[in-house]
């Protein structure tokens, strides 16, 4: 039988029929006229080649193929039931979701543990698996559907990428212990020699950029790409590191670090989660944006 010229809607049919055992309430419980219902059954009838019911006084008795697929055809149709349900609303108990959120590495440390702590309480058979595109595939992978969220700076993306505001970071400046007792000046800053973190093989970064606008430059000794190899080096040396605050200070619980502010005026970096305009209502994706936002409205996760 060739299921793409079945109207699948006769087995809804089909099954209310067999519940009720009669065509008048079986057409009443499904607000179809008796002439309607009678014309679903004839058609279901002529697809599977068998009378499927047989009428004895006012009742519709199954016949022998009808009762081999009454068990079949109520679990498909309570499978179809169960996703539509479970399209309309998201229920994070007994949800059995991975979520696949865009995180930079820098932020792994400072958001997943509290994330994965609430998941653990609210929804214990949920995953997540944190990942890193390039930013400037982030728009394609969002709108794709293999990305449900991200977290990032402000970055210049698409109408159909939405965006919400979760918090702000500010940059500090990062030493071995006992290297900075106080917090440093614009020229001690400029003076040492520098590590600077960056996934780009050139260009400023974004303390380089504040220089420049002052005419300024530091010494860079090493250019690397993550900031806790960055720490590690700096743990070990005489070299200063810019890096985000709230990172700083995660490492500095396993490092021997002094964190000092940066003799350098500049805006906080902001924090948002962005997400595809059609998962905007999406039950699950609001639920999962809720959890995140959390973390900043209960100043648990606040790094700024």
């Amino acid at each position: 039988m060739n299921l793409d010229r079945l109207d699948l809607n006769l087995f809804l049919v089909f099954r209310t029929i067999y519940s009720e055992g009669n065509l008048t309430r079986a057409a009443r419980r499904l607000h179809l006229s008796q002439p309607a219902l009678s014309h679903a059954l004839a058609r279901l009838r002529e697809h599977l080649d068998d009378p499927l019911f047989v009428r004895l006084g006012h009742s519709m008795v199954p016949t022998p193929l009808a009762r081999s697929l009454i068990e079949p055809v109520r679990q498909a149709l309570q499978l179809l039931e169960q996703g539509l349900q479970q399209g309309s609303q998201f229920d994070p108990a007994h949800a059995q979701r991975n979520f696949r959120v865009a995180l930079r590495p820098v932020l792994e440390s400072t958001v997943l543990p509290r994330v994965m702590q609430r998941l653990s309480c609210l929804a214990p058979q949920v995953s997540l698996q944190a990942l890193a595109p390039a930013r400037q595939e982030l728009a394609a992978e969002l709108a794709a559907g293999r990305i449900d969220l991200a977290l990032d700076v402000d970055l210049p993306l698409p109408e159909d990428i939405l965006r919400q505001r979760v918090g702000t970071d500010t940059l500090v400046v990062v030493a071995a212990g006992g290297c900075l007792p106080a917090p440093p000046g614009l020229q001690q800053y400029l003076q040492a020699q520098h590590v600077a973190v960056s996934s780009r093989q050139s260009g400023p970064t974004v303390e380089d950029m504040a220089l420049q606008r002052r005419n300024l430059q530091r010494r860079i000794a090493l250019r690397c790409q993550h900031y806790f190899a960055a720490c590690e080096v700096v743990a070990a040396s005489n070299l200063l590191l810019t890096m985000p605050h709230s990172y700083a200070q995660v490492v500095a619980r396993t490092l021997a670090l002094d964190i000092q502010p940066l003799p350098l005026e500049l805006p906080p970096l902001a924090l948002y989660l962005y997400w595809h305009r059609h998962l905007d209502a999406d039950p699950a994706n609001r639920w999962l944006r809720e959890l995140m936002l959390s973390q900043w409205k209960d100043g648990a996760a606040d790094p700024g």
